[in-house]
């Protein structure tokens, strides 16, 4: 069991892009429930409790991944279509948050039932602005049927 409820999941291999998400979050208390894995098979690994997450219930209160396509290991895509066929964390609202413009990812993306595409915007205030607005929607606002089988 966790000692600190962890509500969101950061999958970013960028160290740059992890520290301006952590700063946006801060100023909403937010970063504090989150935690961030650097590829694509680390952020299994914590969603299966194995590895050097054995032993945790990493899904208790997870409200949220935050999902970069470009990830080593295994890429975004291929890490939210496992996600999407596996009935036991299929509900976990996922928003990828990419630097990809490509109109055939965010189609891929959507089809594959992700909740919300956003392409990072490249001017600090507009980052900052939309990971604040992504944390408050999905973190405090959103209602999910995950967060209730697990309350």
């Amino acid at each position: 069991m966790n000692l600190n409820p962890i509500k969101m999941l950061l999958v970013e291999d960028n160290i740059n892009d992890e520290m301006l998400i952590r700063r946006a979050l801060n100023k909403h208390n937010l970063a504090n429930e989150m935690q961030v894995v650097h590829d694509g098979e680390e952020a299994l690994d914590f969603l299966y409790s194995r590895g050097k997450y054995k032993g945790f219930d990493n899904l208790a209160n997870l409200h949220l991944i935050l999902l970069d396509l470009k990830l080593p290991k295994i890429n975004g895509l291929d890490l939210l279509n496992i996600i999407k066929k596996d009935e036991k964390i299929q509900s976990i609202p996922i928003a990828i948050l990419t630097s990809s413009t490509e109109d055939s990812d965010m189609l891929q993306a959507y089809r594959m039932g992700v909740n919300s595409y956003i392409v990072k915007p490249i001017d600090f205030d507009k980052f900052i602005a939309a990971v604040s607005g992504l944390g408050l929607h999905w973190v405090i606002l959103n209602e999910s049927p995950f967060r209730e089988m697990n309350e």
